[in-house]
C-alpha cells in the first residue's frame, strides 16, 4: 500500500511539475504573453509549484522509507511554506478578479485603473499578506503547548492534526482554525474536521481531503488554465 502511495504521489507530482512548467516558460518566454492576465497566471502557477513541492516529497519519502518522522523544525517550515504560498495564491485569485471586473465592466479605464506599475503593486501586496498571514497563524500554532503525544496521523504537517496534540482549551483551537479557513478556502472543510465527532472524522476521510485540497489543485490548475486558452496554448 505504501509502494501504492509513492507512485501515485509521484504521478501526480510528475504532472504538476510538468504543467505548472511549461506555464511558466510559455508566459515568460513569449513577448505576447506579457499582459496583465497571464503575469498573474504565472504568478498562481510559481505558487502551485511551491505549495506542491512542500508537501508531496516529504510525502513520498516517507513511504519509500521505513522511518516516517520529520523535526520540529522541518514541520515548522512546511506549515509556514504551505501557508505562505496558499495564502498568497488566494489573494491573487482575488486580484485576478478585480482585473477581470476592470476589464469586463470598464474597459474604458482599464489602461487607467490597472497599469503595469499598479499589476505590480497588488502582486507585491498580494505576496506579502501571504507572508504575514502565515507568519501570524504560524507563531499562534507553535506557541500553544503540545502535550497528546507527537505523531500526526497525516502525509504532512497539516494544522488541524498539529492543534489536535495541543494542551490548551479546545476554544483558542477552534478560533484558529476559523481563522485559517477564511484565508484557505480550499481547506474549509479539513480545517473544521476536527470539530466534527470522531465517529464522521476518520483518518481515511482526513488523508482524502487533504489530497484534494493541497495536492490536486496544483495538479489540476494547469489543465484548466490552459485547456480553453488558445494563446497559452500556441505558446506552449
Amino acid at each position: 500500500l505504501q509502494l501504492l502511495h509513492f507512485w501515485l504521489f509521484l504521478g501526480i507530482y510528475l504532472a504538476a511539475v510538468l504543467g505548472n512548467g511549461l506555464i511558466i516558460t510559455a508566459v515568460a518566454c513569449n513577448h505576447r504573453l506579457h499582459t496583465h492576465m497571464y503575469f498573474f497566471l504565472l504568478s498562481i502557477s510559481v505558487l502551485d509549484q511551491g505549495s506542491i513541492s512542500t508537501t508531496l516529497p516529504k510525502g513520498m519519502a516517507n513511504s519509500l522509507g521505513d522511518t516516517r518522522i520529520i523535526s520540529f523544525s522541518g514541520c515548522s517550515a512546511q506549515v509556514y511554506f504551505f501557508l505562505f504560498l496558499m495564502s498568497a495564491e488566494f489573494f491573487i485569485l482575488t486580484v485576478m478578479a478585480y482585473d477581470h471586473y476592470i476589464a469586463i465592466c470598464h474597459p474604458l479605464h482599464y489602461g487607467t485603473l490597472l497599469g503595469s506599475r499598479a499589476c505590480a503593486h497588488m502582486a507585491a501586496a498580494a505576496w506579502g499578506s501571504g507572508f504575514l498571514s502565515a507568519l501570524l497563524h504560524i507563531v499562534n500554532i507553535f506557541s500553544i503547548p503540545l502535550c497528546k503525544g507527537n505523531a500526526l496521523e497525516q502525509f504532512f504537517c497539516e494544522v488541524p492534526k498539529i492543534l489536535k496534540l495541543a494542551c490548551s482549551h479546545s476554544y483558542l483551537r477552534d478560533v484558529d482554525l476559523a481563522m485559517v479557513s477564511l484565508f484557505i478556502s480550499t481547506g474549509t472543510f479539513a480545517y473544521f474536521k476536527p470539530l466534527y465527532p470522531p465517529s464522521i472524522a476518520s483518518m481515511s476521510d482526513d488523508m482524502v481531503v487533504a489530497v484534494l485540497y493541497s495536492v490536486v489543485p496544483p495538479a489540476v490548475n494547469p489543465l484548466i488554465y490552459s485547456t480553453r486558452n488558445q494563446e497559452l496554448k500556441d505558446a506552449i
